[in-house]
């Protein structure tokens, strides 16, 4: 007989808190239809996809490389990111140039987005600041698990 008076309390109690942010959204809504301001904006909804939620300045979101005058990827191959990664979910292959500034370049550069947890560390490691994940792209999906590694071409895009 307890337990039943208890659920009672707790099930009120959370209707109590559930029409108290009704009512209280609802009061800075119509003060805000009005053309009052106020401190507080109350609950927002976005309409997802169409409205996008702004990203903060310092999300991680997916990788790319950054490119030299020449068009060739600013990367030097130094396999810094790859050794970095935690997931070890970067994979490069490496080749010498003729340009004496640089030693090598990645002929294949391969990020695996199933095994990546974007902690950024790779950004980090990077000495020449080849790589980068700012590109604000967050709906990562594909049907198949090759469309989520990303080579060379598409990293530079």
């Amino acid at each position: 007989m307890k337990k039943s008076w208890i659920v009672l309390k707790e099930l009120l109690r959370g209707g109590w808190i559930t029409a108290r942010h009704f009512s209280v959204n609802m009061w800075y809504h119509t003060l805000r239809l009005l053309g009052f301001r106020t401190k507080r904006r109350g609950a927002v909804t976005f309409q997802y996809p169409e409205e996008t939620k702004p990203l903060a300045p310092r999300h991680k979101s997916l990788h790319r490389l950054l490119r030299r005058e020449n068009g060739l990827p600013q990367c030097v191959a130094c396999m810094m990111c790859a050794t970095v990664c935690p997931s070890e979910c970067i994979f490069i292959e490496a080749a010498e140039t003729d340009d004496p500034e640089v030693q090598k370049y990645p002929v294949s550069f391969v990020i695996d987005l199933t095994r990546c947890c974007f902690c950024g560390f790779c950004v980090e490691a990077c000495p020449v600041d080849a790589i980068r994940m700012d590109t604000g792209e967050i709906r990562l999906s594909s049907t198949s698990r090759q469309g989520l590694e990303y080579p060379l071409d598409r990293l530079l895009g």
